[in-house]
């Protein structure tokens, strides 16, 4: 059964201003309602790019990253690699998006629109 995408939109709206109250209300640094606030908008945003694909066959240009609990704390600069493990099997990293032939300033011939982009209304 899929969701009506502007319900949806409302209960990301609403996730959006519950994270915005939260935070000018934290207690803390670990605040759990902000936390909760932080994955409620996580959750509807994902509910609404699958009603929004499901109803219109479109999507938006954002990206839900999943959150590494204080990783950071054990980062080395050599494991650069470590990137593409947070990518799901369906994502591609930006520079993956980027086609080099497209830029190639020894080619005077002018790119094909026909060329895979996207164009918005």
């Amino acid at each position: 059964m899929s969701t009506d995408p502007r319900a949806a939109l409302q209960s990301l709206v609403n996730a959006l201003e519950e994270h915005l109250a939260a935070a000018a209300n934290r207690r803390s640094d670990d605040d759990p309602s902000v936390d909760g606030a932080y994955l409620a908008i996580a959750n509807s945003f994902e509910a609404y790019e699958e009603a929004l694909y499901d109803a219109y066959d479109e999507v938006t240009p954002l990206t839900v990253f999943a959150d590494d609990d204080d990783s950071d704390d054990d980062y080395d600069e050599d494991d650069d690699d470590e990137e593409d493990d947070l990518l799901e099997d369906n994502e591609m990293l930006d520079e993956d998006l980027v086609d080099e032939d497209d830029y190639d300033e020894d080619d005077d011939s002018s790119a094909d629109s026909s060329n895979g982009s996207r164009e918005r209304h």
